[in-house]
């Protein structure tokens, strides 16, 4: 008998005499006995008895499960243990636990660290949403993201010079024996880079990896913006088809009853828009000159109001 057929019998033996209400004292067959095993009898309760007998198994002992009891005591000092690792309880604690995982600033939901300027962020804010104008909650959600990774992308210049400043610090006592100053300054840097050629990587790594998620981003939020404009121009286009059936029909024309959501004033600039930009263009328009005027004047007044 081979290896693994030994084995085999072996547990499969073990396994019998559970069965059969044994409790086991040894875990595996003396050698000299393991050729009791290569006769199967023809009963499992023959084979229990005699892998009992063999193994100084009494039928009187209770049956007893050693896996159950480790299992329980396993159990029972999972449990203390986790009494004693509940984390910080206090606000303060949980507020510092908060910020454990912040190093650099380049990963992470955190785009705020302690020392940056609050102030400066929503500046920066700011101008993100003043360059998108972005005007549904999708769209601005996607503008905010923009500028947090923006605002990431921002610190690894100051990261790399940081890098490159502890460096030369640490550093600045090698290549004494090299008199040419210039020639001395380049083997530090040289060294600073080799010293510090993980961080170096790693900043490489996060710069592209923000730059990938910015430029998705971006993408994503011209697309949104560009299938609402071409909706809204469309809606504007039937609601004008509607206007002008209705007043031709000498019937009043209200956006809400035909399922539009903009207000007649608004229709009437998106169309009067429209003139005007044919007429300055020089194309086919129902404005005069003076309609032309008359509309960028009533522009004025709304936006100095």
């Amino acid at each position: 008998m081979n290896r693994a057929e030994r084995r085999a019998a072996e547990r499969k033996a073990v396994k019998l005499a559970r069965k059969a209400g044994f409790s086991i004292r040894a875990a595996v067959v003396p050698a000299e006995e393991r050729n009791t095993l290569e006769t199967e009898t023809t009963t499992h309760t023959g084979q229990a008895l005699a892998v009992g007998a063999s193994l100084g198994v009494s039928e009187s002992e209770p049956q007893t499960d050693r896996h159950e009891s480790i299992s329980d005591a396993r159990l029972a000092a999972n449990r203390a243990n986790a009494q004693l690792s509940t984390g910080p309880l206090s606000a303060e604690g949980k507020a510092k636990s908060s910020l454990n995982a912040v190093k650099t600033g380049l990963t992470g939901r955190t785009v705020l660290l302690p020392a940056d300027d609050a102030a400066i962020y929503q500046q920066h804010l700011d101008r993100y949403f003043a360059k998108h104008a972005p005007a549904t909650d999708e769209e601005k959600s996607l503008t905010q993201s923009i500028a947090d990774t923006e605002w990431r992308l921002l610190r690894i210049a100051p990261l790399e010079a940081g890098i490159y400043a502890v460096g030369r610090r640490k550093l600045a006592d090698l290549f004494s024996e090299e008199q040419n100053p210039v020639n001395r300054e380049a083997l530090i840097q040289a060294e600073v880079f080799l010293t510090f050629r993980k961080d170096f990587s790693n900043l490489a790594l996060q710069e592209r990896r923000l730059i990938n998620q910015r430029n998705a981003e971006v993408a994503q939020l011209e697309q949104l913006q560009k299938d609402r404009r071409d909706k809204h121009a469309a809606e504007f286009k039937r609601a004008t088809a509607l206007y002008k059936s209705t007043r031709k029909l000498g019937l009043p024309f209200e956006p809400a009853f035909f399922g539009f959501v903009f207000s007649i004033e608004e229709r009437e600039d998106h169309t009067n828009r429209e003139q005007a930009t044919a007429f300055a263009q020089d194309q086919p328009s129902d404005f005069t000159k003076e309609q032309f005027e008359a509309c960028l004047a009533k522009w004025r007044e709304r936006k100095a109001a």
